[in-house]
């Protein structure tokens, strides 16, 4: 693929087969200090779980040694192969996931940060859910991140528009610990964005269409380096994936309120007006006209949705 680079370092002891059970995509920027701490934590605790699985470390153009601290990790691992997959120029967290899913051989893939916020002991409880749910997400008990006096207001009200938009209870909703069916999240790729928001997209993308998505509460801990969330920016930028994602697969749940809430408007001040001046004025019914106009357009908007689901 254009733009970036895979370099394959196995385990010395282990052979890579056609199909493995478990994936374990770990996307990395400039992670030099946890990125070897991570590696060692995720080993030692799938080495004692009954499944065959590999890891892949998606350097996103890193500035630092965090390539070459996971090759050098890689080459003396010897429970599992592990592939460092390097990126020519950075392309954004959405993008090194979306390649880890697409040179991942599992069945099932586990994604985390590779910042040491999440212990790999939640990986098992994640596992043992399968094959009931399609998705499992680690949701977070604490809030360990930047500025947290800006971010849980903000992830409040957009988690709290999450689920009101797709119908599900939301327990956390950009968590970076998750476990999916490789298969399913392939058919969704086309909607997650190379940025930010990409976490984000890959639950609305299951929950929106029907895939069942449980929820296990896990530890988060403080991040090792610093972090790369921008207060303003990342904010918007969820908003806007949870509100692209619902016009992509919801788009009545949008238009309709508003249609609702334009055709109302109208009618009330139809109302003033007619108690006023004895007669409706114009903009009564250019505002109603918007409404039923927006409602036509939701109809339309849910018709092509239906049509793309077959």
């Amino acid at each position: 693929m254009d733009g970036w680079q895979t370099q394959v370092v196995t385990a010395a002891a282990a052979e890579i087969a056609p199909q493995w059970r478990l994936s374990v995509v770990l996307p990395a920027y400039n992670e030099q200090q946890a990125i070897q701490r991570v590696l060692g934590e995720l080993v030692e605790v799938l080495s004692d779980e009954p499944v065959r699985y590999e890891i892949l470390v998606i350097d996103d153009a890193s500035t630092d040694e965090t390539a070459a601290r996971a090759e050098e990790f890689a080459r003396a691992c010897w429970q599992c192969p592990i592939r460092v997959i390097r990126c020519r120029e950075r392309r954004g967290a959405g993008a090194a996931r979306k390649q880890g899913i697409r040179q991942a051989r599992g069945e099932i893939i586990v994604m985390l940060d590779a910042d040491g916020t999440y212990p790999a002991e939640s990986i098992p409880k994640l596992l043992a859910h399968f094959p009931a749910y399609d998705q499992v997400n680690g949701a977070r008990t604490s809030e360990q991140g930047s500025l947290p006096w800006l971010r849980r207001p903000a992830k409040w009200f957009i988690r709290k528009l999450a689920c009101y938009l797709t119908g599900h209870r939301i327990p956390d909703l950009n968590t970076g610990l998750k476990a999916f069916r490789r298969e399913e999240m392939l058919r969704w790729l086309w909607v997650v964005p190379d940025g930010f928001s990409c976490v984000t997209t890959m639950t609305l993308a299951f929950l929106a269409n029907g895939y069942a998505v449980k929820y296990v509460p896990t530890p988060y801990r403080p991040r090792i380096g610093r972090s790369k969330f921008h207060p303003a920016k990342d904010t918007l930028a969820y908003l806007s994936t949870v509100l692209r994602m619902v016009l992509y697969f919801r788009p009545l749940k949008v238009f309709l309120p508003l249609s609702g809430l334009m055709i109302a408007a109208g009618m009330a001040k139809s109302v003033l007006s007619f108690t006023c001046t004895g007669s409706m004025q114009e903009s009564d019914i250019v505002i109603m006209v918007a409404g039923f106009m927006t409602c036509m357009l939701g109809l339309l908007a849910e018709v092509i949705v239906a049509h793309h689901r077959r």
